[in-house]
């Protein structure tokens, strides 16, 4: 399709010579826009799908694809309620839980967590608690007076396993002075990290038995939490739960509870794509300059050419080849700096914040504790293909007007 001819004039011509530098400097900065747009827009992608892929994997790993509630806030046959549930298909496993909120206080120091109660038996199929154990172990979580935090709450009020860690409730007992908070001592079997902030703060885990006690709702549960097979399929599995479960029930599902947090996710990496397209589109309309320019430098040597024999289509390839090298070239070297640093994000950052002596993500405002990057083979192929497009295209116009340079003209003024 190209010649030998045609390879070495535009690679002759991307080559400038002193006299011709500033047009060679407009290239390179244009080759140097693409390859920058691609490797940003490659690694933001992919943080972006990292992001939304951890905070999946750990809100769907701590809780269950699928919530099952009573009209009367308490179940009291459960047990009876979760085997139901079981036999309708797709579902995985079922869990009675007791949900409630307390203040947690060690000495001066207090926060509020959320207590999430089931049966020791059920925690060991957890791997999302199970394999994250920090310290302690599970076979200390059983006894009434046992629980399990999250590393950032022991962090913050100074627990260590063994120690206890006093919980209050706000619904307390009823007496003649009034309402007395419930308050009852711990011992901290074991502390856990997920990796994601909110839980990592804010969950404490207890047997279910003392829950029943410590909420004052004897041989009862809050709630069923479910797990399915495939937890992009719970419309349909939600609707027979509630079915099977008659209408005093109210099913909800992931999507319904995290619905808002996911659609931001989805908006914000939609306009960063947008945003981060701009950049390769700018770096285009560098070419389309730098090209010009050199059509407009190389003119007499355009109008010798054709004066040899050379035609008007060999001209166009001739500087095709040019215009579409910055963009070729620009595009593989990103992608290869966008891959690099996108599969190294996290040792990147940690290198960062060790020099400049900066925290760069922190959890409390992005809710993990390492910062993820997900590649997706078919985002990368896809942005690939537009940096090369753009550049391709930006070369039609500057090799068209090179074609339709007029010898005679273009000599006069040499």
């Amino acid at each position: 399709m190209f010649s030998a001819f045609e390879w070495m004039l535009a690679m002759r011509y991307l080559r400038a010579r002193r006299q011709e530098g500033f047009v060679s400097i407009i290239a390179w900065f244009s080759l140097l826009g693409i390859a920058l747009g691609v490797s940003t827009l490659i690694i933001v992608m992919a943080v972006m799908n990292g992001f939304r892929a951890e905070l999946m994997s750990r809100i769907l790993g701590l809780n269950g694809h699928v919530s099952v509630y009573n009209q009367s806030r308490v179940m009291t046959d459960f047990d009876v309620q979760a085997d139901i549930v079981r036999g309708i298909p797709g579902v995985i496993s079922v869990t009675p839980m007791i949900e409630g909120q307390v203040m947690a206080t060690v000495g001066s120091a207090s926060r509020g967590a959320v207590v999430r109660a089931i049966r020791p038996s059920d925690i060991l199929k957890r791997p999302i608690i199970a394999d994250n154990i920090e310290y302690g172990s599970l076979d200390a979580f059983g006894p009434d007076d046992s629980v399990i935090i999250g590393s950032e709450l022991a962090k913050r009020l100074g627990l260590f396993v063994g120690e206890k860690v006093t919980l209050i409730s706000p619904k307390g007992h009823a007496t003649a002075f009034g309402t007395v908070p419930r308050m009852r001592a711990f011992k901290v079997a074991a502390i856990f990290k997920v990796g994601m902030f909110e839980y990592d703060s804010g969950f404490i885990f207890m047997p279910l038995h003392a829950a029943q006690v410590y909420f004052s709702k004897p041989d009862a549960v809050t709630n069923l939490e479910v797990f399915v097979d495939d937890p992009d399929k719970t419309k349909p599995i939600s609707h027979e739960i509630r079915k099977a479960m008659g209408i005093n029930s109210r099913v909800h599902d992931w999507q319904q509870a995290n619905s808002s947090f996911f659609n931001a996710i989805q908006v914000e990496r939609n306009v960063m794509f947008l945003i981060l397209t701009l950049i390769i589109v700018v770096a285009s309309f560098n070419i389309i300059s730098s090209l010009i320019m050199l059509v407009n430098d190389k003119s007499g040597d355009i109008a010798i050419l054709r004066t040899m024999g050379a035609t008007r289509g060999m001209i166009m390839r001739v500087f095709f080849l040019a215009g579409a090298s910055i963009g070729v070239i620009g595009t593989f070297s990103g992608t290869m700096l966008g891959l690099w640093v996108a599969s190294n994000i996290e040792t990147i950052r940690q290198a960062i914040q060790s020099v400049t002596g900066t925290e760069l993500f922190a959890a409390e405002i992005y809710f993990l504790t390492q910062l993820p990057a997900k590649i997706d083979p078919v985002e990368v192929v896809s942005v690939v293909s537009m940096g090369l497009g753009l550049s391709l295209f930006a070369t039609i116009y500057p090799a068209w007007r090179a074609a339709r340079t007029d010898p005679a003209e273009a000599l006069r003024y040499e």
